[in-house]
């Protein structure tokens, strides 16, 4: 059973705002609209509209000031950065790339992979693995979810490695079309699959980079949990694909 369900309101109002400031309808270092307007403008309780500040402060989008209210920042710095696991994880062809593709096999939803794809806590996803080599060695593991209507008519399932990148295979398959990604970086122990592929020792932590990759209404199309053993650089990134 394909579940589709839309992203939570206070997600949807943040990607709103963002794109207004991208737009420079929100020009950096004028004021947003005051809580009291934005809950009448988008008919959203206050509650909804505080948590979309929120998750745009914490990003970098906008910033409080005592005395003047929450300003616009404008396109934070770590946008342009250049090295985009998100766009790698979208667009690697595993025929070419070195390393192996590992586990591909329908599983139970990862809590942090739910809640980026607005899905259930029961649900159920096909999740693609690669294992990233360098020298023969194990340095990135790749694992990408995909909501069940989203694998449907498609090769994501096929235990072989896919000629092309994900990214241009769903964009053909199932006539969707990828805007933008946003990562999120967290450091965590590794599950013990996880550890056994990327050959760590026992408590030794791994970066997370939640890579959520979503059309241009903000509808998550695929999520990639990519890990790094945690001296690797730290990254936020949210960027554009086109």
């Amino acid at each position: 059973m394909a579940y589709e369900v839309a992203a939570p309101k206070y997600v949807r109002l943040a990607q709103t705002l963002q794109r207004r400031i991208e737009d420079g309808t929100y020009p950096p270092g004028t004021r947003v609209p005051s809580e009291n307007q934005l809950v009448q403008s988008f008919g959203m309780s206050r509650p909804t509209v505080v948590r979309a500040l929120e998750l745009l402060k914490r990003d970098g989008w906008l910033e409080s000031r005592q005395g003047y209210g929450t300003m616009v920042r404008g396109r934070p710095e770590v946008v342009e950065q250049k090295d985009q696991r998100g766009r790698e994880a979208l667009e690697r062809d595993e025929s070419q790339a070195s390393g192996r593709l590992v586990q591909v096999e329908r599983v139970p939803v990862p809590a942090r992979v739910a809640s980026a794809l607005g899905l259930p806590k029961r649900a159920e996803v096909l999740m693609r693995r690669f294992l990233v080599e360098e020298g023969g060695e194990p340095v990135e593991l790749v694992s990408s979810y995909f909501p069940a209507g989203m694998a449907e008519g498609t090769d994501l399932g096929v235990p072989e490695p896919l000629n092309g990148g994900m990214r241009e295979h769903l964009e053909a398959r199932k006539k969707v079309r990828f805007d933008h990604v946003t990562e999120r970086v967290s450091a965590r122990l590794p599950e013990d699959d996880e550890a056994a592929h990327l050959a760590l020792p026992d408590g030794l932590p791994v970066l997370s980079v939640l890579v959520v990759a979503c059309d241009a209404s903000g509808r998550a199309l695929q999520v990639s949990d990519v890990l790094l053993p945690a001296d690797r650089q730290e990254l936020e990134d949210t960027y554009r694909l086109n």
